[in-house]
C-alpha cells in the first residue's frame, strides 16, 4: 500500500519567545521538522506533504532543504489541526493510499510505531496513537470499546469518568487520504474556539459505521515541544537514546553523557569515542577508527582504523582513508586524506589532496584562501612536508617530494625533489648580547625618568 505523509508545521509557538519558527527549532543540529520528515523517509512515503503557516518562507525552505521533492501548502488562517490537514488534499487529490498526519514540533515518534498503525490499518478506517499518560491533564482522552476506538474526548469536555482514562491522545492519525478528506469535509467548528479539529473524523467515521483502533506506543515518542525547556529536554531525550543505541551497536564510549550527537550521525561497530567529542550533521565513523576527547566533526568521513585529535576539527568535506591520522589542534576542511598519512599536529589542511603515506609537519598551512577565491593543494604519495611550512596554492607537490622546514613555497615541486623556500640564516658574532644590552639599557633609562 502506497503512503503520504502530511506533517502539520504552521504554528507559532508563542511560548517559544522566538522570531524563529517553532519546528525550525533544532535538536541535535537539525531542525524539528527534519525529524519529522526523515520518519516520511523511514516508512518509504510516497509522498510527503509539510503545512506551513507562520513564518511559512523559512519552513519552507528548510522543508525543501531536507527534501527537494517535498510539497509545501499554506494555512493562511489558524483554524485547528482539521483545517490545516484540510490544506493537503488539492496536493493528495487522486492519491488513493494510507496517509498520516504527524507534527514537526512532535520529533520522536519512531518508524516502527507508524509501521504498527500501518499494520492495523489493513483491519480499521482509522487507526489513532495513543499513550499511557502517567499525568493525563490536558490531554485528549482515547474512549475504547475492546480494540474499537470509540471516541477522542477532549479533556475539557470529559465526564469524571471519561477524565479517570489514562490512555491519551498523540494527535497522530492514519487513514486511506479519500476517506480522510471525506471525514474531514464533515467536521464542524461549532466548539468554543471556532476550530475544526482532526479529532472529530473518529465520532464521524463510527457514525458512518466505520471501524476504528487505536495503537500504542511510550509517552516519550509523543513529547511535544512547545517552549525552550520543551526543547532542551527533547535534545536530553535524543542524546540518551543516541548514546544508548550507539552502544548497544558496538560503539565503545569511554564517558557517554559527554559525548554529543547529531541526527544523522553514523559510526560502525569496535570504533572508539573518547570523552567531550562533538558531532555535527553528516559524520560518518567507520568500524575501528578512534575518535579521541574534545574534537568536533562535522559533515566528514572517517574510515577504518583512522585516529582522530585529541582537539582536532574536521570540517565539512573532509574525508580520510583507511588508517590515516590526524591530531591534536589540526583542522580539515574540504580535504581528501589518503590511506595512512599523517597531520600529527597544529597544522590547517583545506581544500587539498593528501597523498598515501605522506607526513605533513607540525605547524604547517595549507595557504588557499586569497581573499576571494579557494585555490587546490596536491600533495603526492609519501610527501614529507617539514615542520613551520607555508603551501601557498594553487601548488602541487608531486610523489616522494621533501617541503624543508620553514618554507613557504609557491611553486610545484617535481617527483623526488627537496623543495628549499627560506632565506640564508645568517649569525653575527657577539651581536645578541651586544643588541640586548641595549634594549636593557633604554628600558632602564625609560623607568627612571
Amino acid at each position: 500500500m502506497s503512503t503520504a505523509v502530511i506533517i502539520l508545521a504552521a504554528g507559532q509557538g508563542s511560548r517559544m519567545k522566538s522570531d524563529l519558527p517553532k519546528v525550525l527549532h533544532k535538536i541535535a543540529g537539525a531542525p524539528m521538522l527534519w525529524h519529522t520528515m526523515q520518519r516520511a523517509q523511514q516508512i518509504e512515503a510516497e509522498k510527503t506533504v509539510v503545512v506551513v503557516g507562520h513564518g511559512g518562507e523559512l519552513a519552507e525552505k528548510s522543508a525543501m532543504e531536507f527534501d527537494a521533492e517535498a510539497s509545501v501548502v499554506w494555512q493562511s488562517e489558524q483554524n485547528g489541526t482539521g483545517h490545516a490537514v484540510q490544506q493537503a488534499a488539492d496536493v493528495l487529490n487522486g492519491f488513493d493510499g494510507d496517509a498520516f498526519v504527524l507534527y514537526g514540533d512532535t520529533p520522536f515518534v519512531q518508524p516502527e510505531t507508524l509501521e504498527k498503525m500501518r499494520a492495523a490499518r489493513k483491519d480499521n478506517a482509522v487507526v489513532v496513537l495513543g499513550f499511557e499518560a502517567e499525568t493525563p491533564g490536558g490531554y485528549g482522552r482515547l474512549v475504547m470499546d475492546g480494540d474499537q476506538l470509540d471516541a477522542i474526548v477532549e479533556a475539557k469536555d470529559c465526564t469524571a469518568e471519561q477524565a479517570a482514562i489514562s490512555f491519551c491522545n498523540s494527535g497522530v492519525i492514519c487513514a486511506p487520504a479519500p476517506l480522510l478528506f471525506s471525514l474531514l469535509g464533515d467536521v464542524g467548528n461549532e466548539n468554543a474556539n471556532g476550530e475544526y479539529y482532526l479529532t472529530d473524523i473518529v465520532g464521524i467515521a463510527r457514525a458512518r459505521g466505520l471501524a476504528c483502533t487505536a495503537i500504542s506506543c511510550d509517552e516519550a515518542e509523543t513529547m511535544g515541544v512547545n517552549s525552550r525547556l520543551d526543547l532542551a529536554r527533547a535534545e536530553a531525550v535524543f542524546q540518551g537514546n543516541a548514546r544508548m543505541e550507539a552502544m548497544e551497536n558496538g560503539v565503545t564510549l569511554t564517558a557517554p553523557d559527554t559525548v554529543h550527537f547529531a541526527f544523522d550521525t553514523h559510526i560502525g561497530r569496535d570504533a572508539i569515542i573518547e570523552p567531550n567529542v562533538f558531532f555535527g550533521p553528516a559524520v560518518t565513523i567507520e568500524s575501528g577508527a578512534t575518535i579521541r576527547a574534545f574534537s568536533h566533526l562535522e559533515g566528514c568521513h572517517v574510515a577504518r582504523d583512522c585516529q582522530v585529535g585529541p582537539y582536532a576539527r574536521l570540517r565539512p568535506g573532509a574525508e580520510l582513508d583507511l588508517g590515516a591520522k590526524v591530531g591534536n589542534f589540526v583542522e580539515i576542511k574540504a580535504a581528501q586524506i589518503d590511506a595512512g598519512a599523517k597531520i600529527n599536529h597544529l597544522s590547517y589542511v583545506g581544500d587539498a589532496r593528501v597523498g598515501e603515506q605522506s607526513n605533513i609537519g607540525a605547524g604547517t598551512i595549507f595557504c588557499n584562501y586569497d581573499g576571494v577565491n579557494k585555490h587546490h593543494t596536491e600533495i603526492g604519495k609519501r610527501v614529507f612536508v617539514g615542520s613551520n611550512s607555508a603551501l601557498v596554492a594553487p601548488i602541487s607537490i608531486a610523489d616522494d617530494g621533501f617541503i624543508a622546514t620553514g618554507s613557504v613555497v609557491t611553486n610545484d615541486v617535481e617527483e623526488g625533489a627537496l623543495a628549499i623556500a627560506r632565506t640564508r640564516q645568517v649569525n653575527k658574532p657577539g651581536l645578541g648580547i651586544r643588541m640586548m644590552d641595549r634594549l636593557r639599557a633604554a628600558k632602564a633609562a625609560r623607568n627612571s625618568k
